[in-house]
């Protein structure tokens, strides 16, 4: 019952970006496709890892429904090492450039300030941090001076330390709670409020058990009163439910996190395989206005 009365509760947001129309949140959901331009990313580590192939590929995933893309160059699953700010140039800046045309927005993730601002000045719009400007304290200035949008994500400490974090006593609480501070954040810096999309980083700093409960209270963070990114796609936390399976086996519990997460209030889903996420969010977002249309006329 709670999704039903949430659902038709859905704000709707306008996120401006720099040299186009502003993002439109909330009529239906969006689709971020991923790029993973990395050799050790855990779904798709070194698919993409020539910058031609993932530029095919972006193109491939607008066609199949995207309505953005996320180009990363440094894999941020647990245990994973840092890369080099010359070698995360080296990988991202050429999949940017070839995608600048795409007829979608552009976003690049990324925690560093200086991988922001080249890939800014090469066509992206949106800046995904993982850290909710915790990393680079320039992000911030950076993505505020380029009045770019900036996705701010859940997460405490650094990918090798990050399940040592994982302490809590209502997950969700300290979720909006980080969130509000990292929205503080954002806003010092000089980025508009309007500007921000919150992310609740499944999987980062949580087991599955906080994970699921993250998921399952994404409605609570509807009090900070911003759009909403969810990416659960081929996560581990999901194989706590239907045994293990290795990443790319992982679309059909990655289809129920993303129909959950739409019931649940979120206004862009982060996929690896959009074509078959894409006829999941179609679906989903039927039952959303058909949820809306059947409410109660007040009177």
């Amino acid at each position: 019952m709670a999704f039903v009365v949430y659902m038709s509760l859905r704000q709707h947001y306008r996120v401006p970006l720099p040299g186009g129309a502003p993002l439109s949140l909330g009529e239906r959901t969006l689709i971020m496709g991923v790029i993973n331009v990395t050799p050790d990313s855990f779904a798709d580590g070194g698919e993409r890892f020539d910058a031609a192939r993932a530029v095919a590929d972006g193109l491939a995933m607008v066609r199949d429904g995207a309505d953005i893309l996320d180009v990363g160059g440094e894999s941020t699953r647990p245990g994973a090492v840092p890369v080099h700010l010359d070698e995360e140039l080296r990988r991202v800046l050429p999949v940017v450039e070839g995608l600048a045309g795409a007829g979608v927005p552009l976003s690049v993730d990324t925690y560093k300030a200086a991988v922001a601002a080249e890939a800014i000045a090469r066509g992206a719009v949106l800046v995904n941090d993982v850290s909710g400007l915790q990393y680079d304290p320039e992000l911030g200035k950076v993505v505020a001076q380029a009045g770019a949008a900036i996705v701010l994500m859940h997460n405490r400490g650094r990918s090798k330390s990050m399940y040592l974090e994982a302490v809590y006593d209502d997950v969700t609480a300290a979720v909006v709670e980080e969130l509000r501070q990292a929205m503080a954040r954002a806003e010092a810096a000089g980025i508009s409020r309007d500007a921000i999309i919150l992310d609740p980083g499944l999987g980062f700093a949580k087991r599955a058990e906080h994970t699921w409960a993250s998921l399952a209270g994404l409605e609570r963070l509807q009090a900070l009163n911003r759009p909403l990114l969810s990416g659960p796609s081929r996560k581990s936390f999901l194989t706590s439910a239907t045994g293990e399976r290795a990443p790319r086996d992982r679309d059909w519990a990655t289809a129920a996190a993303v129909t959950a997460s739409i019931l649940g209030g979120a206004h862009i889903v982060r996929v690896h395989n959009v074509r078959a996420m894409a006829d999941v969010v179609r679906v989903a977002d039927r039952v959303v206005a058909a949820a809306i249309a059947g409410r109660p006329k007040r009177t």
